[in-house]
């Protein structure tokens, strides 16, 4: 098992860390949309967001992050799970902006500087919760940042990054999440804000060392950081012939028998991993019967 993502206690255990490479994940998803290197770093930097919000969901529970900016890219959207799975893509993956004066791509530029980013949290109990915030930059860590300091209301650091090699593969891909812990003193805060204004990007960091209790020591500052866990994470896919048969049925007879007549079949695409799910008139035809079958 591959652990590739940690949790663990900082400053006396004032803060919870949580620190995750994401270079196989962001090159699994990145390479099946055939994304620019800017859309990369866009959709790479999300879903290794996604990751580290859903490393403290518990059981069945799951997010759904959207950011929808003023940017040619547009949309980019997220499903995280408890099970540390994920999935992503983003609505033009062929965009590409020419990179910042300091050589870094430009995210900002890609998804826009104005926007919402929205966070659902589905829960085992089938309610949602959503909570929305406006960009900050643009730049997606900052605007995590915002939303869980504004929307959860959790004192939070959270520092993302994708770096993406000139044949467009990913070089290197992860970050990290701090969060303050109820009774947590502005000492440590002051302290911890300090060392974050020090530390070298989250590429620059992995590019070092992939030692994760390293990196969280090293980003922290802190002797004290203890590990608490280990995880393993990955992306995965909830599309199935299955379940799409079943959303087919959802239309009901007249619109399966519409596609029989005008399409002689139906061509359904996955977004978030780019499968396609083909059926025939004979498959349209047995999914009526089911449906009549159920009524009758």
């Amino acid at each position: 098992m591959k652990q590739n993502l940690l949790i663990g206690l900082a400053f006396h255990q004032q803060c919870r860390v949580v620190i995750v490479n994401t270079k196989e994940i962001v090159q699994n998803v990145t390479s099946s949309h055939q994304t620019t290197p800017t859309a990369s770093a866009v959709l790479g930097r999300t879903l290794t967001a996604g990751l580290l919000l859903s490393s403290s969901l518990k059981g069945e529970e799951k997010y759904t992050i959207r950011l929808s900016g003023n940017g040619p890219i547009q949309e980019v959207v997220v499903d995280a799970t408890a099970k540390g799975t994920v999935r992503g893509y983003v609505s033009h993956p062929s965009v590409h902006l020419p990179p910042k004066p300091n050589g870094k791509l430009d995210v900002s530029g890609a998804i826009g500087t104005q926007g919402l980013l929205t966070v659902v949290k589905h829960t085992e109990n089938d309610l949602n919760f959503t909570g929305q915030t406006p960009f900050v930059s643009g730049e997606i860590a900052e605007d995590f940042t915002h939303y869980l300091v504004t929307s959860e209301q959790i004192p939070s650091a959270m520092g993302l990054g994708v770096l993406v090699n000139p044949d467009q593969s990913i070089q290197e891909a992860g970050g990290f999440l701090i969060q303050a812990l109820p009774g947590v003193s502005e000492s440590t805060l002051t302290s911890l804000e300090r060392q974050l204004s020090t530390i070298p990007s989250v590429t620059n960091l992995l590019k070092n060392t992939h030692d994760l209790e390293l990196l969280a020591k090293t980003i922290t500052g802190d002797k004290t950081f203890q590990v608490l866990e280990y995880r393993e994470v990955s992306f995965a896919c909830t599309c199935s012939l299955k379940r799409t048969e079943e959303t087919l049925m959802l239309l009901g007879k007249n619109e399966l028998q519409s596609m029989i007549d005008e399409q002689h079949g139906a061509d359904v695409h996955c977004n978030f991993c780019n499968a396609h799910y083909v059926l025939d008139e004979k498959d349209l035809t047995r999914l009526i019967r089911e449906l009549t079958s159920q009524k009758a």
